[in-house]
Protein backbone atom coordinates (compact mmCIF):
# COMPACT_ATOMS: atom_id res chain seq x y z
CA UNK A 1 0.00 0.00 0.00
CA UNK A 2 0.98 3.71 -0.88
CA UNK A 3 0.59 6.70 1.51
CA UNK A 4 -2.11 8.21 -0.76
CA UNK A 5 -3.94 4.92 -0.77
CA UNK A 6 -3.71 4.59 2.88
CA UNK A 7 -4.40 8.28 3.58
CA UNK A 8 -7.90 8.00 1.62
CA UNK A 9 -9.10 4.88 3.63
CA UNK A 10 -8.16 6.56 6.84
CA UNK A 11 -8.97 9.96 8.06
CA UNK A 12 -5.76 10.32 10.63
CA UNK A 13 -3.56 8.87 8.77
CA UNK A 14 -4.49 12.03 6.03
CA UNK A 15 -4.87 14.52 8.96
CA UNK A 16 -1.47 13.57 10.37
CA UNK A 17 0.01 13.99 6.62
CA UNK A 18 -1.55 17.08 6.07
CA UNK A 19 0.37 18.69 9.42
CA UNK A 20 3.39 16.96 8.90
CA UNK A 21 3.98 17.96 5.21
CA UNK A 22 3.29 22.07 6.68
CA UNK A 23 6.89 23.06 8.04
CA UNK A 24 6.62 24.77 11.36
CA UNK A 25 9.74 25.16 12.72
CA UNK A 26 9.78 26.92 16.31
CA UNK A 27 8.41 30.38 16.23
CA UNK A 28 7.39 29.78 12.36
CA UNK A 29 4.04 27.82 13.24
CA UNK A 30 1.85 30.35 11.24
CA UNK A 31 0.71 28.37 8.32
CA UNK A 32 0.05 24.66 10.59
CA UNK A 33 -2.26 26.74 13.07
CA UNK A 34 -4.11 28.44 9.82
CA UNK A 35 -4.46 25.52 8.49
CA UNK A 36 -5.98 24.29 12.04
CA UNK A 37 -8.34 27.35 12.40
CA UNK A 38 -9.91 26.11 9.04
CA UNK A 39 -10.10 22.55 9.57
CA UNK A 40 -12.17 23.58 12.85
CA UNK A 41 -14.12 25.92 11.11
CA UNK A 42 -15.48 23.62 8.77
CA UNK A 43 -15.97 20.87 11.22
CA UNK A 44 -18.16 23.19 13.80
CA UNK A 45 -15.34 23.05 16.18
CA UNK A 46 -15.08 26.15 18.53
CA UNK A 47 -11.19 27.44 18.13
CA UNK A 48 -9.60 30.26 18.19
CA UNK A 49 -5.94 31.88 18.34
CA UNK A 50 -4.80 33.73 21.29
CA UNK A 51 -2.24 36.49 21.83
CA UNK A 52 0.29 34.52 21.25
CA UNK A 53 -0.32 32.36 18.02
CA UNK A 54 -1.10 29.62 20.25
CA UNK A 55 -4.42 27.35 19.54
CA UNK A 56 -7.76 27.15 22.00
CA UNK A 57 -10.20 25.02 21.21
CA UNK A 58 -13.29 24.75 23.58
CA UNK A 59 -16.01 22.38 23.21
CA UNK A 60 -18.88 23.34 25.53
CA UNK A 61 -20.31 20.37 27.75
CA UNK A 62 -23.53 18.16 27.35
CA UNK A 63 -24.08 17.53 30.48
CA UNK A 64 -23.53 20.51 33.19
CA UNK A 65 -23.23 18.75 36.58
CA UNK A 66 -21.56 15.87 37.66
CA UNK A 67 -18.96 15.51 34.81
CA UNK A 68 -15.75 17.69 34.97
CA UNK A 69 -13.92 19.14 31.80
CA UNK A 70 -10.68 17.29 30.30
CA UNK A 71 -7.49 18.62 28.23
CA UNK A 72 -5.62 17.44 25.33
CA UNK A 73 -2.56 19.85 24.87
CA UNK A 74 0.64 19.14 22.20
CA UNK A 75 2.71 21.78 20.28
CA UNK A 76 2.48 22.76 16.74
CA UNK A 77 6.37 23.29 16.19
CA UNK A 78 8.78 20.76 14.77
CA UNK A 79 12.67 20.27 14.55
CA UNK A 80 13.34 20.96 11.04
CA UNK A 81 13.87 24.10 8.72
CA UNK A 82 11.12 25.18 6.03
CA UNK A 83 11.83 22.93 3.51
CA UNK A 84 8.96 20.57 1.85
CA UNK A 85 8.31 17.81 3.73
CA UNK A 86 7.01 14.42 1.56
CA UNK A 87 5.73 11.90 3.33
CA UNK A 88 6.21 7.72 2.24
CA UNK A 89 4.61 4.89 3.63
CA UNK A 90 7.59 1.80 3.81
CA UNK A 91 6.94 -2.29 3.26
CA UNK A 92 6.66 -2.06 7.04
CA UNK A 93 4.30 0.22 7.38
CA UNK A 94 6.41 3.40 8.66
CA UNK A 95 5.65 7.45 7.79
CA UNK A 96 8.99 8.75 6.53
CA UNK A 97 9.69 11.98 5.09
CA UNK A 98 12.22 12.34 1.89
CA UNK A 99 15.34 13.52 3.12
CA UNK A 100 14.61 15.46 6.49
CA UNK A 101 12.91 15.10 9.78
CA UNK A 102 8.95 14.14 9.53
CA UNK A 103 7.83 15.95 13.11
CA UNK A 104 6.01 13.29 14.40
CA UNK A 105 7.10 15.05 17.75
CA UNK A 106 4.76 16.49 17.95
CA UNK A 107 2.16 16.54 15.13
CA UNK A 108 1.10 12.71 16.01
CA UNK A 109 0.09 14.53 18.94
CA UNK A 110 -2.04 17.33 17.42
CA UNK A 111 -3.15 15.04 14.66
CA UNK A 112 -4.92 12.90 17.47
CA UNK A 113 -6.77 15.94 19.59
CA UNK A 114 -7.61 17.30 16.20
CA UNK A 115 -9.53 14.69 14.83
CA UNK A 116 -11.13 13.53 18.72
CA UNK A 117 -12.40 17.41 18.66
CA UNK A 118 -13.77 17.04 15.55
CA UNK A 119 -15.57 13.52 16.70
CA UNK A 120 -16.69 14.87 20.20
CA UNK A 121 -18.22 18.44 18.29
CA UNK A 122 -20.15 16.56 16.29
CA UNK A 123 -21.30 13.74 18.35
CA UNK A 124 -24.55 13.39 20.87
CA UNK A 125 -21.93 11.76 23.77
CA UNK A 126 -22.83 13.26 27.43
CA UNK A 127 -19.42 14.91 28.46
CA UNK A 128 -18.44 17.30 31.22
CA UNK A 129 -16.63 19.57 27.96
CA UNK A 130 -13.31 19.25 26.08
CA UNK A 131 -10.51 21.75 25.87
CA UNK A 132 -7.68 21.56 23.39
CA UNK A 133 -4.49 23.63 23.52
CA UNK A 134 -2.08 23.63 20.60
CA UNK A 135 1.06 25.73 21.44
CA UNK A 136 4.23 27.43 19.79
CA UNK A 137 7.63 27.29 20.07
CA UNK A 138 7.95 23.96 22.55
CA UNK A 139 10.79 22.56 21.21
CA UNK A 140 13.57 25.69 21.41
CA UNK A 141 11.84 27.64 24.62
CA UNK A 142 8.52 26.60 25.56
CA UNK A 143 7.53 30.45 24.94
CA UNK A 144 4.20 29.14 23.76
CA UNK A 145 2.83 27.53 27.15
CA UNK A 146 4.57 29.79 28.73
CA UNK A 147 2.23 32.68 27.51
CA UNK A 148 -0.78 30.56 27.98
CA UNK A 149 -3.47 32.09 30.18
CA UNK A 150 -3.95 29.34 32.48
CA UNK A 151 -6.80 31.43 34.27
CA UNK A 152 -9.06 31.02 31.18
CA UNK A 153 -8.75 26.86 31.15
CA UNK A 154 -11.33 24.77 32.91
CA UNK A 155 -10.34 21.46 33.43
CA UNK A 156 -7.80 20.09 36.44
CA UNK A 157 -6.46 17.46 34.59
CA UNK A 158 -4.33 17.69 31.35
CA UNK A 159 -3.24 15.29 29.27
CA UNK A 160 -0.19 16.85 27.17
CA UNK A 161 0.02 14.15 23.82
CA UNK A 162 3.74 14.61 23.59
CA UNK A 163 5.60 10.74 24.57
CA UNK A 164 7.26 9.24 21.99
CA UNK A 165 5.59 5.30 22.52
CA UNK A 166 2.61 4.19 22.60
CA UNK A 167 0.94 2.86 25.67
CA UNK A 168 2.98 5.79 27.91
CA UNK A 169 1.61 7.59 30.39
CA UNK A 170 4.39 9.10 32.41
CA UNK A 171 3.22 10.50 36.22
CA UNK A 172 6.88 12.68 36.96
CA UNK A 173 8.98 14.18 35.20
CA UNK A 174 12.59 16.02 36.11
CA UNK A 175 13.25 19.77 36.42
CA UNK A 176 16.38 21.66 35.14
CA UNK A 177 18.12 23.86 37.40
CA UNK A 178 21.81 25.72 35.63
CA UNK A 179 24.43 25.53 38.19
CA UNK A 180 27.44 28.08 37.74
CA UNK A 181 30.54 27.76 39.78
CA UNK A 182 33.35 30.57 39.56
CA UNK A 183 36.79 30.90 40.56
CA UNK A 184 38.15 34.10 40.77
CA UNK A 185 42.14 33.36 41.98
CA UNK A 186 43.17 36.92 43.62
CA UNK A 187 46.59 36.38 41.70
CA UNK A 188 47.72 35.05 38.73
CA UNK A 189 51.04 35.28 37.22
CA UNK A 190 53.73 34.13 34.82
CA UNK A 191 54.13 30.07 35.51
CA UNK A 192 58.11 30.73 34.98
CA UNK A 193 58.46 34.09 37.28
CA UNK A 194 55.72 33.42 39.49
CA UNK A 195 55.51 29.93 40.02
CA UNK A 196 57.03 29.80 43.90
CA UNK A 197 54.75 32.43 45.11
CA UNK A 198 52.58 30.74 47.73
CA UNK A 199 49.98 33.85 47.57
CA UNK A 200 49.21 32.82 44.34
CA UNK A 201 46.87 29.86 43.00
CA UNK A 202 45.89 28.50 39.65
CA UNK A 203 42.06 29.02 39.24
CA UNK A 204 42.11 25.92 37.03
CA UNK A 205 43.28 23.75 39.91
CA UNK A 206 40.95 25.21 42.22
CA UNK A 207 38.24 24.17 40.23
CA UNK A 208 39.46 20.98 39.68
CA UNK A 209 40.24 20.00 43.38
CA UNK A 210 36.59 21.27 43.76
CA UNK A 211 35.04 19.15 41.02
CA UNK A 212 36.47 16.03 42.72
CA UNK A 213 34.01 17.17 46.20
CA UNK A 214 30.96 17.76 44.31
CA UNK A 215 28.76 15.18 43.49
CA UNK A 216 28.21 13.19 40.13
CA UNK A 217 25.56 11.04 38.68
CA UNK A 218 22.44 9.91 40.45
CA UNK A 219 21.61 11.77 43.57
CA UNK A 220 18.09 9.83 44.59
CA UNK A 221 16.76 7.14 42.77
CA UNK A 222 12.95 5.40 43.87
CA UNK A 223 12.61 1.70 42.32
CA UNK A 224 15.51 1.76 40.28
CA UNK A 225 14.23 4.55 38.54
CA UNK A 226 16.29 8.16 38.37
CA UNK A 227 14.55 11.04 40.75
CA UNK A 228 17.39 13.48 41.01
CA UNK A 229 20.80 13.79 39.44
CA UNK A 230 23.59 16.13 39.11
CA UNK A 231 26.03 15.95 35.84
CA UNK A 232 29.18 17.85 35.36
CA UNK A 233 28.37 19.95 31.78
CA UNK A 234 32.04 21.96 30.94
CA UNK A 235 34.66 23.38 32.58
CA UNK A 236 36.63 26.54 31.17
CA UNK A 237 39.84 27.75 32.98
CA UNK A 238 42.56 29.62 30.46
CA UNK A 239 43.63 28.39 26.71
CA UNK A 240 44.83 24.63 25.89
CA UNK A 241 47.66 26.20 24.02
CA UNK A 242 49.30 28.70 26.43
CA UNK A 243 50.91 27.41 29.43
CA UNK A 244 52.54 30.14 30.50
CA UNK A 245 49.96 31.38 32.55
CA UNK A 246 48.82 30.76 36.54
CA UNK A 247 45.39 31.01 35.75
CA UNK A 248 43.17 33.92 37.47
CA UNK A 249 39.88 32.86 36.32
CA UNK A 250 38.00 29.31 35.88
CA UNK A 251 34.31 28.09 35.85
CA UNK A 252 32.01 24.85 34.91
CA UNK A 253 28.74 23.93 34.94
CA UNK A 254 25.97 21.86 36.12
CA UNK A 255 22.78 20.71 35.23
CA UNK A 256 20.36 19.23 38.44
CA UNK A 257 17.39 17.50 37.04
CA UNK A 258 14.65 15.92 39.25
CA UNK A 259 11.25 15.13 39.52
CA UNK A 260 11.18 15.65 43.49
CA UNK A 261 11.67 19.35 44.58
CA UNK A 262 12.39 18.06 48.32
CA UNK A 263 15.11 16.14 46.88
CA UNK A 264 16.50 18.82 44.20
CA UNK A 265 16.70 21.31 47.50
CA UNK A 266 18.54 18.73 49.54
CA UNK A 267 21.04 18.49 46.37
CA UNK A 268 21.49 21.73 45.85
CA UNK A 269 21.50 22.21 49.81
CA UNK A 270 25.13 20.16 49.99
CA UNK A 271 26.96 21.12 46.87
CA UNK A 272 26.19 24.97 48.42
CA UNK A 273 27.50 23.49 51.85
CA UNK A 274 30.58 21.87 49.95
CA UNK A 275 31.37 25.02 47.61
CA UNK A 276 31.33 27.35 51.16
CA UNK A 277 33.89 24.96 52.80
CA UNK A 278 35.32 24.96 50.38
CA UNK A 279 35.64 28.66 49.50
CA UNK A 280 36.67 29.28 53.47
CA UNK A 281 39.32 26.83 53.14
CA UNK A 282 40.96 28.72 49.95
CA UNK A 283 40.31 32.17 51.17
CA UNK A 284 43.46 33.41 50.87
CA UNK A 285 44.19 32.68 47.48
CA UNK A 286 40.26 32.97 45.52
CA UNK A 287 37.07 33.36 45.65
CA UNK A 288 34.54 30.68 44.66
CA UNK A 289 31.10 31.10 44.19
CA UNK A 290 28.03 28.99 43.36
CA UNK A 291 24.77 30.28 41.85
CA UNK A 292 21.50 28.26 40.95
CA UNK A 293 19.34 29.29 37.69
CA UNK A 294 16.08 27.42 37.62
CA UNK A 295 15.28 26.78 33.97
CA UNK A 296 12.47 24.33 34.10
CA UNK A 297 10.52 23.36 37.16
CA UNK A 298 9.83 20.09 38.32
CA UNK A 299 6.18 17.64 37.12
CA UNK A 300 6.32 16.30 40.50
CA UNK A 301 3.91 13.40 40.68
CA UNK A 302 0.21 14.04 42.01
CA UNK A 303 -1.19 12.25 44.75
CA UNK A 304 -4.38 10.52 43.49
CA UNK A 305 -3.92 7.94 40.76
CA UNK A 306 -7.36 8.79 38.59
CA UNK A 307 -6.14 9.05 35.35
CA UNK A 308 -3.40 6.58 35.47
CA UNK A 309 -6.24 4.12 36.25
CA UNK A 310 -8.30 4.98 33.47
CA UNK A 311 -5.58 4.95 31.20
CA UNK A 312 -3.97 1.32 31.93
CA UNK A 313 -8.13 0.20 31.46
CA UNK A 314 -8.69 2.16 28.17
CA UNK A 315 -5.21 1.17 26.79
CA UNK A 316 -6.28 -2.84 27.52
CA UNK A 317 -9.26 -2.35 26.43
CA UNK A 318 -7.88 -0.93 23.27
CA UNK A 319 -5.17 -3.84 22.83
CA UNK A 320 -2.26 -1.64 23.88
CA UNK A 321 -0.30 -2.47 26.78
CA UNK A 322 0.02 0.45 29.51
CA UNK A 323 3.67 1.43 30.72
CA UNK A 324 2.62 3.89 33.59
CA UNK A 325 6.34 5.58 34.36
CA UNK A 326 8.29 8.35 34.67
CA UNK A 327 10.66 10.67 32.63
CA UNK A 328 14.20 12.52 33.29
CA UNK A 329 13.55 15.50 31.00
CA UNK A 330 11.46 18.38 30.28
CA UNK A 331 7.67 19.06 28.54
CA UNK A 332 5.03 20.88 28.59
CA UNK A 333 3.82 18.82 31.56
CA UNK A 334 5.97 20.46 34.15
CA UNK A 335 4.33 24.15 33.03
CA UNK A 336 1.11 23.09 33.40
CA UNK A 337 2.21 21.30 36.85
CA UNK A 338 3.30 24.11 38.76
CA UNK A 339 0.08 26.60 37.37
CA UNK A 340 -3.76 26.54 38.57
CA UNK A 341 -6.84 26.94 36.20
CA UNK A 342 -10.09 29.01 36.29
CA UNK A 343 -11.15 27.58 39.38
CA UNK A 344 -7.88 27.70 41.21
CA UNK A 345 -7.16 24.73 40.96
CA UNK A 346 -3.68 23.16 40.69
CA UNK A 347 -3.20 21.32 37.24
CA UNK A 348 -2.87 17.37 37.02
CA UNK A 349 -0.90 17.11 34.19
CA UNK A 350 0.57 13.29 32.55
CA UNK A 351 2.40 13.05 29.49
CA UNK A 352 0.96 10.36 27.45
CA UNK A 353 1.97 8.46 23.91
CA UNK A 354 -0.59 8.22 21.60
CA UNK A 355 1.63 7.03 18.80
CA UNK A 356 5.48 5.44 18.45
CA UNK A 357 7.78 7.83 16.72
CA UNK A 358 11.21 6.13 16.67
CA UNK A 359 14.96 8.20 15.88
CA UNK A 360 12.86 11.54 16.26
CA UNK A 361 14.73 15.24 15.40
CA UNK A 362 16.74 13.01 12.72
CA UNK A 363 16.10 12.48 8.87
CA UNK A 364 15.49 8.81 9.83
CA UNK A 365 12.47 9.35 11.84
CA UNK A 366 9.74 7.66 11.19
CA UNK A 367 5.58 7.30 12.48
CA UNK A 368 4.49 3.56 13.05
CA UNK A 369 0.92 4.38 11.38
CA UNK A 370 -0.62 1.49 12.98
CA UNK A 371 0.39 2.80 16.34
CA UNK A 372 -1.04 6.15 15.79
CA UNK A 373 -4.77 4.50 15.15
CA UNK A 374 -4.14 2.40 18.10
CA UNK A 375 -3.78 5.51 20.21
CA UNK A 376 -6.52 7.03 18.94
CA UNK A 377 -8.86 4.09 20.00
CA UNK A 378 -7.01 4.38 23.61
CA UNK A 379 -8.05 8.21 23.61
CA UNK A 380 -11.91 7.24 22.89
CA UNK A 381 -11.90 4.88 25.68
CA UNK A 382 -10.14 7.19 28.07
CA UNK A 383 -12.57 10.18 27.30
CA UNK A 384 -15.58 7.49 27.89
CA UNK A 385 -14.12 6.10 30.89
CA UNK A 386 -13.27 9.99 32.39
CA UNK A 387 -17.01 10.91 31.52
CA UNK A 388 -18.81 7.69 33.31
Amino acid sequence: MDIQTLRKENELIDLFCTLAEIPSPSLHEEKVSAYIKEYCDKNNIPCRLDEYGNVRIEIPATVQEGKDSLLLSAHMDVIGDDSPVVTYLDDEGKIHAKGRTLGGDDKAGVANALLFAKEIANSNIEHGGLECVFTRDEESGMSGIRHLNFGELKSKYVLVLDSDTLGQCEVAGASYTLVKINVKSHKGGHSGIDIGDKTRANAAKVIADLISKLPQGVFYEENGAVVTSCNLGGIKAGDINVTNIINPEASVSYSIRSSNRKKEEELKTLMSSIVEDFQESHKDLADVTIEFEEHLPPFEKVEDDYIPILFETAAKKAGVEPDITTFHAGAETHIYANQTNSKGEKFAPYLLGLATVCNMHSAIEYLDYKSLLKGHEVLKELFKAFNK
